[in-house]
């Protein structure tokens, strides 16, 4: 072969957009795609791999991981859960805050930037908002956060939620810089004040959890998350839907122009209330798998764009911190980000979804909410070449024992699924094939920059923010 044009061409793939299909090849340059076209027609590359009969796909992009370093990496690090992430078909994760120590100033930032530097895939990285870091939240931005994460209810880490005021306040100052904040949306205090009636009853099994954390919790968060949001210009992301009720004042925030948009995961779609018995402590998470009811209602809303993507909420822990006799001991959360795209595709193989509406929810989508469109998040020329090969007909098993992430438990456990990525590349470079993890790809992975491709902030509704306030002394 003399002088080829590109380093790799995708041979006889079906490449799948957001909108329709096409029988193409693909050829990349470098970190880019920078040809598609009919099959043999592209010319000549240093490799060609023939992905005839697969599906050739954005790959996803997963904005909730809790890769738990620093501080927890009995749990879980930067290594092993961005493997998980390319053996799952994700190209792009975003990584939340509540490590130890929390990301809550620029120092913790660039600490947990140099954790990140073991990742296979690319990534952002959730800065704080909290009670007690207001004065951090403009240094947090200049260190390059990628976004803010505000737990507005308790989870792990026991990170103390912050009052309206300190949300309210945090809110106008990250409204300027166009990056949008995502909320573990549920009222703390209701949550501690029935958990505390239940355990003082000595009520604690399994489905005690979801009497703790009845739907109001959320439909009350979302409700004043939006509020906060329209009068600042903050846009803000509901993080973990898990109950129809929240579904209503999301819509309603989204009808009046509120920057507003919410993701699902799998075990809010697949699981619910039924499954508590069989799973025990395995099935505990914040926010709880609730009724049926919830779950139709949730799929309803990801069909018709109320709810516009999937995430996985990848939460690791040892088998020993799940499983408990005592619901109120065993920690929330299980893994995701490996289960989730052969989970979902085995609901596009049973006609649930498209394939093209898959690729809206689990990439499009969130490259476009998290300003990474349109480098990242579809399959195109000058896009990079993030790309999940998957083979609609591949059948699998999820084990545990299988998982590349540390967490070893799954509520999945056992389930049948159709749909795999045998493939996975991060701007043009194999860190996944046939099925395995590539040598030498730890570090391959890069962090996002999506500051630059936001839309401006809306204009604050206020005539003056308590910031801009406080630092003339004047009054508004």
């Amino acid at each position: 072969m003399n002088n080829p044009l590109f380093d790799l061409i995708l041979k006889g793939g079906t490449v799948v957009h957001e909108t329709g299909r096409e029988l193409a090849d693909v050829a990349i340059s470098g970190e880019t795609i920078a040809a598609i076209g009919a099959p043999d027609s592209l010319g000549d590359a240093t490799e060609v791999v023939d992905v005839s009969g697969q599906y050739v796909i954005p790959g996803a992009i997963d904005m909730h991981v809790h890769f738990r370093e620093p501080g927890y990496t009995h749990k879980e690090d930067w290594e092993t859960g961005s493997a998980a992430a390319a053996m799952g078909g994700v190209t792009t994760v975003f990584e939340m805050p509540n490590t130890h120590p929390p990301t809550r100033s620029a120092v913790e930032f660039r600490q947990k930037q140099e954790c990140a530097k073991k990742a296979c895939v690319d990534f952002g990285i959730y800065a704080l908002l909290a009670e007690d870091n207001i004065d951090e939240i403009q240094g947090l931005i200049d260190a390059g956060a990628n976004a803010f994460k505000c737990f507005m209810g308790n989870t792990f880490g026991n990170l103390p939620s912050p009052s309206t005021g300190a949300m309210l306040e945090g809110f106008e100052i990250i409204a300027q810089s166009g990056l949008r904040i995502s909320l573990h949306a549920e009222t703390a205090s209701i949550m501690a004040w029935r958990q505390s009636k239940l355990e003082a009853a000595g009520l604690n099994q399994p489905l005690h959890h979801i009497v703790a954390r009845p739907e109001v919790v959320a439909i009350e968060a979302v409700a004043r998350a939006a509020i906060l949001s329209e009068w600042t210009g903050a846009r803000i992301h509901v993080l973990h839907i898990s109950s129809a009720g929240e579904l209503r004042p999301l819509s309603e925030a989204k009808n009046r122009g509120v920057d507003i948009t919410g993701e699902t995961c799998p075990c809010y779609l697949l699981l619910d209330a039924s499954d508590y018995e069989r799973l025990g402590s395995v099935i505990r998470v914040n926010p709880p798998v609730r009724e049926k009811k919830d779950s139709v209602a949730i799929w309803n809303a990801l069909q018709s764009g109320v709810v516009d993507m999937i995430a996985t909420d990848h939460a690791p822990h040892t088998l020993e911190e799940k499983t408990n006799d005592n619901i109120w001991k065993a920690d929330c959360g299980f893994p995701g980000v490996e289960t989730q795209m052969p989970l979902m595709l085995s609901e596009v193989a049973a006609g649930r979804m498209t394939l093209e509406h898959y690729v809206r929810i689990s990439s499009a989508n969130p490259a476009r909410t998290f300003g990474l469109w349109p480098c990242k998040g579809r399959i195109a020329v000058g896009a990079h070449a993030d790309i999940a090969v998957i083979d609609m007909a591949r059948q699998e098993i999820i084990s545990a024992t299988k998982l590349h992430s540390r967490g070893k438990v799954t509520p999945f456990e056992g389930r049948a699924t159709t749909g795999a990525p045998i493939h996975t590349l991060v701007r043009g470079r194999f860190v996944q094939r046939d099925r395995a993890i590539m040598p030498g790809v730890s570090g391959h992975g890069k962090q996002v920059t999506n500051i630059q491709s936001m839309p401006a902030p809306k204009p604050c509704n206020v005539d003056q923010s308590l910031a801009a306030v406080l630092a003339t002394g004047e009054e508004t």
